[in-house]
């Protein structure tokens, strides 16, 4: 079963992102805790959007997006940050299931993308692409983060806190 996540789902959720990092190899570079993600998904003004899969009351799976938008499109699209399905449940149609009930949630309200980024190692590529999706050959992501990003703002002269 798919369904939109509750506060309650938070603790797995927390987990399940944790065990994410630990598959692509950057354990050491996720800080999440479960107030930040409950203070996401839930607080007044949530920007961010999970669904998860589950069976039998346990959560299996889960969808991690949020809304971004396309200025030559003009309307939103939907950007998923994390799929992820423990590895007990893969080759259910968990997966599947997930990604098709973002899809649902773009047709549903007229947006035109459904996009997210693999590692290029990850064997996930092949699902992707048995799902009609492919990659984004003339578009590099560019990520700006840590002293970086700080050098960058603190050259704004904008306040910073």
């Amino acid at each position: 079963m798919i369904r939109p996540a509750t506060p309650d789902d938070v603790p797995a959720l927390v987990k399940m992102v944790y065990e994410l990092a630990e598959f692509e190899r950057a354990r050491d570079e996720c800080h999440l805790t479960e107030a930040q993600l409950h203070a996401a998904l839930f607080g007044p003004s949530p920007a961010v959007f999970c669904h998860v899969a589950e069976d039998g009351g346990e959560v299996l799976g889960m969808a991690l997006w949020f809304l971004t938008y396309s200025t030559w499109e003009g309307v939103h699209g939907v950007y998923l940050e994390d799929l992820y399905v423990r590895p007990g449940a893969r080759g259910t149609g968990a997966g599947k299931a997930l990604v098709a009930a973002l899809a649902a949630v773009c047709v549903a309200h007229g947006y035109r993308r459904l996009e997210w980024a693999v590692l290029d190692w990850n064997p996930a590529r092949e699902f992707y692409d048995r799902l009609g999706a492919g990659p984004k050959h003339d578009w590099v992501p560019y990520r700006l983060c840590g002293a970086p990003l700080e050098a960058l703002a603190a050259s704004s002269g904008a306040p910073t806190s």
